[in-house]
């Protein structure tokens, strides 16, 4: 039996990866310094395994912490802290969050009735399924937000499957354009909050590990909310005004659906209340923290530290108090993406390490000296390649991988770390074109309803509207907020 070609690139990189590393630290090559090239073999070794995928992106983020104490390049109590940073324990609070909401169907009852208020014309529908979807994307991953919002668009194409005319063209447009707008939706929405997509921590992760610079979870908001309004409102009226117009009529059955579903769902129960209380409040927490760690100077609050909070409470909460049953418990965890918060742990060790030897600072001035570079066109150049590059491995290595090299070409330039850096990071949420490039563009491809040239057509149009949009951001609304 031949091997794919994809199994062929894994063994390739599975063996490349470590030759070159012991080639840059055994060989005295001494492009930098002996410690310089030492990183840079562990930073190949990570960025082959990346991208050829030859183990999970998970196993490759903990090389750090095997390599680097193991040839003398970093101590193991320096690397270690890295995977103990707080920015990961903000993260985690996140999901255990997330995961409350799930564990009582919160969610899910939050998607129907957004899309219930929308209505139920076509277009609506589509409207509807994208708003409740980044909506919860802003929350929860895009991943369990599309996993959501799948079932509920599968029922709503089935009644149109048993509809007098049958499965009609139109039908098939319509069917296409809802489970692009789920998938797109679900990339957006983690755009508008810091927890809301792995990136947005990654690079928040290192600039305050390296640059002491703290981004608060108001600003972020403040910056991510209109960019995420404008990009998915662009891409509603790209799917369904332009590219995959159904010009269906009313869908009478979608509306007794979505009523059917909510009426079996009942009224809001106690432990939805519960759930929904811990989540408003450390929401409200990480929005107004300054001015209530400054009214009140008995506590301090961090952004990490709310979010503990809140995932501490979450913990809890009683189902039964009588019976001393709780919302969650600790084997609920076993749903959380563990391996999403090692990858942080070794991105933030390779980052380190990269600054340590000088190498961010080397890659700054070497770009500094080129003669005729302007800020404005690394930075059409980095936002372009990071969203071409994402369409075909993991946004979240790519970020730990390029944001340490783009905050040095921001000091070469003697430029502001994050009005590169942001741009940069939110373009790596910006795939639009493959199934693989993303969970959700993969979740929606499984369906059925999608070939891959279907998402290619409009996904190509979205990227160019992303790449203009995320340098509009940077040129206007990043440096009002930041």
């Amino acid at each position: 039996m031949k091997k794919s070609s994809s199994s062929i690139s894994k063994n390739i990189g599975l063996l490349l990866g470590p030759i070159l590393f012991l080639i840059f630290h055994f060989a005295s090559l001494d492009f930098i310094s002996s410690e310089a090239d030492s990183v840079i073999g562990v930073a190949l070794w990570m960025i082959i395994w990346w991208i050829t995928e030859a183990v999970s992106i998970s196993v490759t983020a903990l090389i750090p912490l095997a390599i680097f104490p193991l040839f003398g390049i970093v101590d193991i109590k320096d690397v270690s802290a890295s995977y103990g940073n707080h920015i990961i324990f903000l993260f985690f609070g996140g999901f255990v969050l997330a995961l409350g909401l799930e564990k009582v169907n919160l969610h899910r009852r939050i998607a129907l009735n957004i899309i219930k208020v929308t209505g139920t014309t076509p277009d609506r529908i589509v409207l509807g399924f994208m708003l409740a979807t980044a909506l919860l994307s802003m929350w929860i991953s895009n991943t369990a937000s599309t996993v959501v919002m799948l079932p509920i668009a599968l029922s709503v194409i089935e009644i149109l499957r048993r509809d007098v005319d049958g499965y009609s063209q139109k039908d098939r447009v319509f069917a296409l354009s809802l489970m692009l707008g789920i998938a797109f939706s679900a990339n957006i929405g983690g755009t508008a909050t810091l927890i809301g997509t792995p990136p947005n921590i990654v690079m928040a992760g290192f600039l305050e590990e390296q640059y002491n610079i703290e981004i608060s979870f108001f600003h972020w908001m403040v910056f991510g909310v209109p960019f995420a309004i404008t990009l998915l409102v662009l891409s509603y009226m790209i799917i369904v005004k332009w590219v995959y117009r159904s010009d269906l009529g009313s869908l009478s059955g979608a509306e007794q659906y979505i009523a059917e579903e909510l009426i079996a769902m009942g009224s809001l129960r106690s432990i939805e209340w519960k759930v929904l209380l811990v989540f408003v409040s450390t929401v409200v927490l990480w929005i107004f923290k300054s001015p209530i760690d400054t009214a009140l100077s008995f506590i301090s609050l961090s952004n990490s530290g709310i979010s503990m909070l809140g995932a501490f409470v979450m913990f809890c909460i009683t189902r039964d108090f009588s019976r001393g049953e709780m919302i969650l418990n600790w084997e609920d965890t076993k749903q959380l993406p563990w391996g999403i918060l090692i990858l942080f742990g070794g991105g933030l060790a390779l980052a380190g390490a990269l600054a340590d030897v000088g190498i961010i600072d080397l890659v700054g001035q070497n770009i500094a000296s080129i003669d005729g570079v302007t800020i404005g066109i690394i930075l059409v150049l980095l936002v372009t390649v990071m969203l071409f590059m994402t369409e075909l491995m993991s946004n979240v290595a790519l970020v730990a991988i390029f944001i340490p090299v783009v905050a040095g070409i921001a000091i070469g330039l003697d430029f502001e770390l994050l009005y590169l850096c942001i741009p940069v990071t939110v373009a790596s949420s910006c795939a639009f074109m493959l199934p693989m490039a993303t969970p959700p563009n993969a979740i929606v491809f499984a369906s059925g309803y999608i070939r891959v040239i279907d998402m290619v057509k409009v996904g190509v149009v979205l990227n160019v509207v992303s790449i203009i949009l995320i340098l509009l951001a940077s040129k206007f609304l990043i440096p009002l907020v930041f």
